[in-house]
């Protein structure tokens, strides 16, 4: 009877790949290479009888050992398994994983308790050298407890307590343990304040839920409280209030850091503006106002006198109604500024925000158009704020029904501004021309490419538009009811408000149960807001969302409603119930992180 062995290498031999078949002058392919090629397949039985064949120094090699061992476990080979890991330790005692592999075979084989002591005599003879070695092994084997606990041994033989934090917080992250992630983060940058930037990156992976950010904000309030001396802590909670968008909240680190820093307050300025673009009037406001009073003769100065001044135009456009004699008041603040610093090009942004001002809320078309010829015309004046000036005339252009007139204007800032956002800007307001004069193809060629905006503002009122334009075009071809929508929405450009909402009024009674009925209500409502009919916009509202079919628009409505209650109304209670509505119905809504916010703040739960 023939040997098993002679059976194996018989089989071997027939199994062989094409390339490792004998040949008239065969070279033979190397049995690490062909092994790994079976274990690949699974096929334990050839790697094994392949590799124990070969001397022992090959056996325990760093190109054969993984394999070998790993495929003796999965014959169940065990005590194999240990014997071979045993007789690599021996030869490569200086390789501190090789420990680590012998305490998975025990592992494989069932003996926990010896895996674990096996793993535990390897950490406690553990050179500093072996550390990263040791603890990516134990991460290969998808054993993260004891990868940690190496990265502890590691950071004791150290002797210092951020030794591998990178490692560690990356560990954590994984695991989800936020607070073993917070605790290692303020370690880092307590001890390297130079880290900061590393840590937000892990903090912006790692925290995802409300209860997170309130823990990180209680233990910075806390540590900047024992710390005063320490930046780093500060720096670190005003990042994470403007990642919670609580710019009131980091507009006091703002200053304090300013304050310690002696940065002349461009800190402080920055911060004012992320404020002002995310629509915090107030918290702008009081940004830029700090920079004013208290660097009179800073190099910021001029900057936060003119960005303080639209950033309260911004605050009377939208409370509402709008209050003509604020209104005049800016007027007459924008002046005094111009007589101050003269009309020069470093001043054309002024003269063109005060153009907007009599533009469209003063209605005094011909004063604004005087003005922006004027930066038009200045000499020497940046093509940015020229170009910016030619949109702001064309609109009023379309004000005085002078459409040609304005998609001349808009098609330069095109041509001169191609591939950029002022240029997209531009285009956006000619296929707005188009739509308003129900040329919907010709609306939907302009959107069509600004959906691929590098402008996500832009893209997304293109995306917006066009959708509009999409859904309300399919049933009703002739595009009769949207064409009604599209008129009215050119008179509130005209910011001829009153003759709009007679405008929606018709169109409901005309296309009852049309596709538009809830964008009509929705824009109804918006403009009951801004002539102060807040009754009257809480009970359009409430048309949208009191109907169950609609899903569209309703959380949109809810939000308003909770803004109107809030803002205006001055009803926290009801405020809070409508936005925990939104947030309960719709948790998937754009508006739920601000709704939260606004929820906890009505409510009065504040970090102690």
């Amino acid at each position: 009877m023939r040997s098993s062995s002679f059976l194996v290498a018989a089989a071997l031999l027939l199994t062989l790949p094409a390339h490792a078949q004998p040949s008239k002058g065969w070279a033979p392919v190397s049995n690490t290479a062909l092994a790994q090629d079976y274990a690949r397949r699974g096929e334990h039985e050839k790697v094994v009888f392949l590799f124990e064949k070969l001397p022992l120094e090959e056996q325990t090699s760093l190109a054969t050992f993984p394999v070998y061992i790993a495929s003796l476990q999965a014959l169940k080979r065990y005590k194999d398994a240990e014997k071979l890991a045993k007789k690599a330790m021996k030869l490569r005692s200086d390789d501190a994983t090789l420990g680590v592999a012998l305490g998975g075979a025990y592992q494989a084989a069932g003996d926990k308790p010896a895996a674990e002591k096996q793993w535990q005599k390897v950490l406690s003879q553990l050179a500093p050298t072996q550390v990263q070695p040791v603890a990516a092994e134990f991460s290969r084997r998808e054993l993260p407890e004891w990868t940690e606990r190496t990265y502890l041994r590691g950071r004791a033989l150290a002797k210092n307590d951020t030794e591998y934090a990178p490692q560690l917080i990356q560990l954590y992250t994984q695991a989800g343990d936020q607070p073993k992630v917070l605790a290692e983060t303020l370690r880092l940058i307590a001890q390297d304040d130079r880290q900061l930037p590393y840590v937000r990156n892990m903090l912006q992976n790692a925290l995802h839920e409300e209860k997170d950010f309130d823990a990180l904000e209680k233990q910075l309030i806390t540590a900047i409280q024992e710390h005063p001396d320490q930046s780093a802590y500060s720096e670190l909670l005003l990042w994470l209030q403007v990642q919670r968008r609580d710019f009131g909240g980091a507009l006091v680190q703002a200053r304090a850091l300013d304050r310690r820093s002696r940065s002349e307050g461009v800190r402080v300025l920055e911060l004012a503006a992320i404020a002002q673009q995310n629509k915090d009037c107030e918290t702008a406001i009081e940004g830029f106002a700090y920079v004013v009073k208290e660097y009179r003769n800073g190099p910021y100065y001029n900057g936060a006198r003119q960005r303080l001044l639209q950033a309260r135009e911004a605050q009377v456009r939208e409370t509402y109604p709008v209050d003509q004699a604020k209104v005049r008041a800016l007027v007459t603040e924008y002046e005094q500024l111009l007589t101050e610093l003269g009309r020069t090009p470093d001043t054309a942004p002024i003269i063109r925000n005060l153009a907007n001002l009599y533009a469209f809320q003063l209605n005094d078309r011909a004063k604004a158009m005087t003005l922006l010829q004027q930066v038009i015309d200045m000499p020497r004046a940046s093509d940015e704020v020229v170009d910016e000036a030619k949109i702001t005339l064309g609109d009023l252009y379309i004000l005085k029904g002078e459409p040609w007139e304005a998609t001349l204007l808009y098609s330069q800032v095109e041509k001169s501004h191609k591939d950029s956002p002022l240029g997209y800007e531009a285009k956006l307001r000619n296929a707005r021309l188009s739509y308003y004069a129900g040329d919907f193809k010709l609306a939907q060629s302009h959107l069509d490419i600004l959906k691929e905006a590098t402008t996500r503002e832009i893209a997304n009122d293109a995306m917006q538009l066009s959708l509009l334009i999409q859904d309300n075009t399919v049933e009703d071809t002739l595009g009769l009811g949207l064409k009604a929508y599209a008129a009215v929405e050119q008179l509130v450009f005209q910011n001829k408000i009153p003759e709009a909402i007679k405008g929606l009024d018709a169109l409901l009674e005309r296309f009852p149960g049309h596709s538009l009925a809830d964008d009509t209500y929705y824009l109804k409502a918006q403009l009951q807001r801004r002539t102060g009919d807040f009754p009257g916009a809480i009970a359009t509202l409430e048309r949208i969302t009191a109907n169950p079919q609609t899903d569209v628009l309703s959380d949109d409505a809810l939000y308003l409603l909770a803004r109107i209650q809030e803002e205006d109304v001055k009803d926290k209670g009801k405020a809070q119930e409508f936005y925990n509505q939104l947030i309960a119905r719709f948790p998937g809504s754009i508006y739920v992180a601000e709704a939260r916010k606004r929820f906890r703040k009505l409510r009065g739960d504040g970090v102690q």
